[in-house]
């Protein structure tokens, strides 16, 4: 893994190459108050002053030069020198004017490279000096917790079953003292029925389970992180057409996110008692697979009629929320890659997010304005809820007809989440479709930020 700790690093006047950042809207008069080389090279470059444009501009010797990047980025932007940080030479940088800041994380998250499945080519760092040391360590921290959700979701699901997400939680609590415990097997049909069910047609060395991690003083404020494990979906007996299976790999995106936010959390020794659950399965196709119209029983006591087999994940995930919900939590916070009536409503870029109380959902909003990872709040509308009825069961899973598919399945979600405990659930794409600076095609974080910034101002007042 990219060892982020050497890419960012305290500013004590150490010799180093600057960056100089201008804003589109200041780029004429700066142009004005450049010397006749400057201009010249600037020309040459056909630097307009358009977002995006760079270049390496000389200084008075022939070995002094320094950056120029054009950016209309907010300054309080992780991407706003990410461009520079995977084309720059190798070497020591500084910004010419203002504070590192949020910018520390785009430029260490350009320099790291998904190479599980290729040898990468050697490159060298390039290192960013900043001047405010304390911030470091968490800036660190929220890089390798990044750099963990693109690596899990990239992952092919050949190399990534319910079994290595487990090890991925064994590390974890290996790292940081927890207590690891795995559901699996007969205990698992008694005790998790929907676990067991959706990923039963899997192979025994990709057996559902559910992976359960606890850490922290039981004095604290207890807090539940769950996220969805779906390590590929097939869509069931209601088979995904290829197109729509293609990108299933990453059906475990909210694990990911549980797994990196879990991390952060141990690693800051936030004050809570932490209680992460993922219940991992694959859900495939073979003749013991769940079928439609089956009626599913469940850890709460409720029964499900199943309706579409490829509506999957709420039903895992309503396991994992009746266990976090038995232990009492202050907080319930869970993270799914679930409708993809979230996508063709809010687009890839912003997970859709439910809470049922208004004030931790409020809170939830701000964070993500705050560190510009940003969320969009839909509501738990209760009129919807009578689409869950059954005839013959207590709900179904999957509501004919598609109207408001994220909500009937936050909704199908809340059925499972005790009244009086707040919850937040993270509708993600956990994918980028088209790159950006710092930010590569393929699996993303998105809310984790967020969600670290709330959790933080909850628990620890800063």
């Amino acid at each position: 893994m990219t060892d982020f700790s050497a890419l960012l690093q305290p500013d004590r006047g150490q010799p180093a190459r600057f960056i100089e950042v201008v804003h589109p809207d200041q780029f004429e008069n700066w142009l004005t108050k450049q010397p006749p080389r400057i201009r010249s090279v600037v020309g040459a470059h056909k630097i307009t002053g358009k977002p995006g444009n760079r270049a390496l501009l000389p200084g008075d010797g022939p070995e002094d030069w320094h950056a120029l990047l054009i950016c209309n980025e907010a300054e309080n932007s992780p991407w706003r020198i990410a461009s520079q940080g995977d084309v720059l030479p190798e070497g020591t940088y500084r910004l010419k004017d203002g504070a590192v800041g949020a910018a520390g994380l785009g430029w260490m998250l350009a320099q790291h490279r998904f190479d599980r499945y290729r040898k990468p080519e050697p490159e060298a760092p390039r290192v960013l000096l900043s001047g405010d040391p304390a911030r470091i360590e968490e800036t660190v921290r929220l890089a390798e917790a990044t750099a963990k959700v693109r690596d899990l979701v990239n992952t092919g699901a050949s190399d990534l079953g319910p079994a290595e997400l487990e090890d991925e939680a064994a590390a974890l609590a290996a790292t940081h003292g927890a207590t690891l415990t795995v559901t699996r097997g007969d205990a698992l049909a008694q005790g998790f029925p929907m676990i067991h069910i959706v990923g039963q047609a899997a192979t025994r060395q990709r057996a559902p389970r559910l992976i359960e991690l606890e850490w922290g003083d039981p004095a604290h404020p207890r807090l539940a992180v769950i996220g969805k494990g779906v390590c590929f979906d097939s869509g069931g007996l209601d088979i995904k057409p290829s197109a729509g299976m293609r990108l299933m790999k990453k059906d475990m995106g909210g694990a990911a996110h549980a797994l990196a936010l879990a991390g952060l959390i141990m690693g800051s020794r936030l004050k809570v008692r932490l209680h992460l659950l993922i219940p991992a399965v694959e859900n495939a196709i073979a003749g013991n697979a769940f079928r439609p119209g089956d009626i599913l029983p469940t850890r709460a006591g409720l029964t499900v009629e199943n309706t579409n087999t490829d509506a999957e994940g709420r039903l895992i995930l309503g396991d994992a929320l009746t266990k976090a919900g038995e232990a009492k939590p202050d907080l319930i916070l869970d993270f799914a890659t679930l409708t993809g009536a979230a996508r063709v409503a809010l687009g890839p870029d912003l997970p859709a997010t439910f809470a049922n109380d208004d004030a931790i959902g409020d809170a939830m909003l701000a964070a993500g304005r705050e560190v510009l990872d940003p969320l969009w709040r839909l509501p738990l509308w209760d009129g919807y809820d009578e689409m869950l009825k059954s005839d013959i069961a207590d709900m179904v899973n999957a509501p004919e007809g598609g109207f408001a598919g994220s909500i009937t399945a936050a909704l199908f979600l809340r059925r499972f989440v005790p009244k009086d405990t707040p919850w937040v659930h993270l509708d993600t794409f956990a994918w980028r479709p088209v790159a950006k600076p710092g930010r590569p095609k393929g699996g993303e974080a998105l809310g984790l930020r967020a969600s670290w910034a709330m959790l933080k101002a909850r628990y620890s007042g800063g």
